[in-house]
C-alpha cells in the first residue's frame, strides 16, 4: 500500500489508479468530514474530474494530494452553501412577510380574487349605465387621466359643469355598487 502512495506519479492515469485503489478510504474520510455519504461520493467524483483535467509535475505523495484536492472541494462546497443560504435568506427577508415565526401569504385568497372580479364587472356595468354627459366626463377624468380644466376645454363646458358631471357619476356608481 505505502509503495504506491510514496512514489512519484506523473500522469493523470497514475492518479486515477491511486484514486481507484483508495476510493473506499477516501469515501470514508470525506463522509467523516461532510457527514453525508452521498456528498462524499460527489467529492470523490469531483477529485476524479480534477485529476483527469490536470497535468503537470510529478506528485511524490499522490494519496495526500488526493486528500488535499478533496478538502479544497469540501471547503468550496461549504462556502457555496453558505453563500446560497445568505442569498436565499436575503430574498426571503425581502419578499416574505412574517407574523411572529409564521410566514404570511399576502396573496389574495381565491374567494377574494373572485369577489374582486365580480366587483369589477359590476363597476363596468354601472359605468355603462351612467347618463351620457356624466359618462363621458367620468371616463375622460378617471380613465384617461385628464384634469377638470382640460375636459372643460375639450367639451366646451365650464369647469363647474365638469365637477357636477363627476359628482353625478360618482353618486350613480355608489348607488349601483351598494
Amino acid at each position: 500500500m505505502e509503495a504506491v502512495v510514496a512514489r512519484d506519479i506523473e500522469t493523470s492515469a497514475g492518479l486515477t489508479a491511486v484514486l481507484a485503489e483508495y476510493r473506499p478510504q477516501l469515501i470514508r474520510f470525506f463522509t467523516s468530514r461532510t457527514g453525508d455519504p452521498a456528498e462524499a461520493e460527489d467529492v470523490v467524483q469531483e477529485i476524479w474530474l480534477h485529476i483527469t483535467r490536470a497535468g503537470g509535475a510529478p506528485i511524490a505523495h499522490p494519496l495526500a494530494y488526493l486528500h488535499r484536492i478533496g478538502m479544497h472541494i469540501v471547503l468550496d462546497r461549504l462556502r457555496e452553501r453558505r453563500r446560497r443560504a445568505l442569498r436565499e435568506q436575503g430574498w426571503a427577508d425581502a419578499t416574505i412577510s412574517t407574523s411572529g415565526d409564521e410566514a404570511v401569504d399576502e396573496a389574495p385568497s381565491p374567494f377574494a380574487v373572485v369577489e374582486g372580479q365580480e366587483r369589477i364587472r359590476a363597476l363596468a356595468a354601472a359605468i355603462d349605465k351612467l347618463p351620457p354627459g356624466a359618462a363621458r366626463v367620468f371616463r375622460r377624468h378617471k380613465l384617461d387621466g385628464l384634469g377638470h380644466a382640460e375636459i372643460a376645454a375639450e367639451l366646451g363646458i365650464s369647469r363647474s359643469a365638469v365637477e357636477k358631471h363627476i359628482a353625478v357619476a360618482l353618486r350613480h356608481l355608489r348607488e349601483a355598487l351598494e
